[in-house]
């Protein structure tokens, strides 16, 4: 909890919780849903991967969450819904594992999904810290405010500005954490500051 007051401390924008019991960062390890929904800030981010919705609903009102992450193969069948039963203040961000397939966004239903985010794929849904080739999305269309994912670094963090369309926001995993779930608050604070003065 220390840490998450710190981040709140530093202005992040939004604090992702790992709701998948098979990731190291699995939130419910360390916090329980009352010490959750106790934190105050606008941004809390539920992240699932091919969940239940009616579990996906039962943790996002016990947690008071704001924003629902969907990494996992939920289709657009899924998110209609999910969308008809949750509460309609929480935003739903469904994840794009980027690979060697090709991205046909077009063919989605946008009505129900609130944001997209992009991240490298791979078989253990995100937190690799692998990047994919971002060049892949100046190739696209994307017709919703995007996060962009995967293996972002203060080495790499500046190639994007040579995308076309900028992302909404970032979301920054493995490269500022000192162990899975533990970020390093001076890296954070690093981005934050080249971020804005250079973005």
């Amino acid at each position: 909890m220390n840490q998450i007051q710190e981040l709140i401390y530093l202005n992040v924008d939004f604090l992702g919780f790992i709701f998948y019991e098979k990731s190291p960062r699995f939130v419910l390890n360390h916090l329980s849903f009352d010490e959750i929904k106790s934190i105050n800030h606008k941004g809390k981010v539920g992240v699932f991967v091919n969940e239940s919705i009616e579990k996906i609903i039962e943790i996002a009102e016990r947690g008071g969450l704001n924003y629902i992450q969907l990494h996992g193969d939920e289709d657009e069948h899924f998110i209609l819904n999910l969308r008809q039963k949750l509460n309609e203040n929480i935003k739903i961000i469904k994840v794009f594992r980027v690979g060697t397939q090709n991205l046909k966004l077009e063919t989605w239903n946008l009505k129900p999904t609130d944001y997209f985010l992009f991240d490298t794929d791979s078989q253990s849904f995100g937190g690799t810290g692998q990047t994919f080739d971002w060049n892949i999305l100046n190739n696209l269309e994307i017709p919703k405010p995007y996060f962009l994912s995967g293996g972002i670094s203060l080495e790499n963090f500046e190639n994007i500005k040579d995308l076309n369309q900028k992302p909404f926001a970032l979301d920054i995993n493995s490269k500022f954490e000192t162990e899975p779930g533990i970020k390093d608050l001076e890296k954070v604070k690093k981005i934050k500051t080249l971020l804005q003065d250079e973005l």
